[in-house]
């Protein structure tokens, strides 16, 4: 045979590159923040590989990732959606597998508030609540002109504090809301706003369970009032101050006012001095100013001077301690 022809032949007979076998135990996950898939790349005859590296198509911010002992696990957000990964290794051809993540609706409680949001998590409960009461009381130390300016009466300072406590928390994040410094605290795990099926609407806004039609027919809104948030957003833990923890909500009526329904922020401790327990609130306009935010020790706030102000059971103007619904337990 003439070199030429052996050339020939064995380019013919050059073996193709080998076949990535991509396994996963379920490839439909409830978008419920928890829920988790476990993915291994082998070669088509069933050996290991080494190095197999991952990559998105799509849907990456639909999922977390991270790598195992033997493959990936993927582990759901709260956005249903396709995700399209690709494993690829040196001599094999990347192979495809797709995941599909499914809408969950599920109202455990039946509150109006979707399983989506609740917090199930003991770590992620506590870190929310430490993150929330630290965002409301740092306004209070805020110079005016880097507050945000959005916070002009008590629900306003709830609802920025709540949905930036969902956020990520990183370095951008703070420079954004001139916040000096930032506690050694990770941030919500399950989710970071405003990526769930609700999008930016978070706080609820009518009666009534969830169902997957209050996604997008008004139920949810970025806006909610002292009255919703007290009606629609949290639920009654107790009358006795005692019972309040770190992020709690101190609901009153003042029948008299123009603009009846008033909350405050319980802190427990501060974040920023040692010692005593602490609310923070907005006033709300305050005849012709635009009010302040107040910081005030809970012992001071007991004795305060008009007695319909006071967190005791035996004034009928407080409506007692509670809770958000995303921090619901069981019973």
């Amino acid at each position: 045979m003439s070199a030429g022809l052996a050339i020939v032949v064995a380019a013919r007979t050059r073996i193709s590159p080998a076949t990535l076998i991509v396994r996963v135990d379920q490839d439909i996950l409830p978008a419920d923040g928890y829920a988790q898939a476990h993915l291994e790349a082998r070669a088509n005859d069933g050996s290991v590989i080494p190095h197999v590296a991952w990559r998105f198509e799509s849907g990456r911010n639909l999922v977390e990732i991270w790598n195992s002992a033997s493959g990936v696990t993927l582990r759901a957000g709260v956005t249903s959606g396709n995700v399209l990964l690709v494993a690829t290794a040196p001599g094999f051809h990347p192979a495809r597998i797709n995941l599909r993540l499914v809408f969950d609706p599920t109202d455990q409680f039946g509150d109006g508030t979707p399983d989506l949001l609740r917090l199930q998590d003991e770590d992620d409960r506590t870190v929310f609540r430490r993150w929330f009461a630290f965002l409301a009381e740092a306004t209070f130390f805020q110079k005016e002109e880097n507050r945000p300016a959005e916070i002009d009466d008590c629900a306003a300072l709830i609802r920025f504090a709540y949905r930036e406590a969902l956020r990520r928390h990183d370095g951008p994040w703070a420079n954004q809301w001139h916040l000096q410094w930032l506690p050694n605290l990770a941030s919500v795990r399950k989710y970071h706003y405003p990526h769930t099926a609700l999008g930016a609407a978070l706080f609820r806004t009518r009666p009534g369970a969830f169902t997957p039609q209050d996604v997008d027919n008004g139920a949810f809104a970025e806006f909610a009032d002292a009255r919703s948030l007290w009606r629609f957003n949290t639920h009654f833990v107790s009358r006795e101050l005692s019972a309040a923890r770190a992020g709690d909500l101190l609901f009153f009526r003042q029948v008299e006012h123009r603009m009846p329904f008033h909350t405050m922020i319980y802190l427990g401790q501060s974040s920023f001095s040692d010692g005593d327990d602490w609310v923070v609130y907005h006033t709300g306009p305050i005849g012709r100013s635009a009010g302040e935010i107040r910081r005030v020790r809970i012992r001071d706030l007991l004795r305060h001077p008009e007695a319909s102000w006071r967190p005791r059971p035996q004034n009928p103007a407080f409506l007692g301690v509670y809770r958000w619904n995303i921090l619901r337990e069981e019973d």
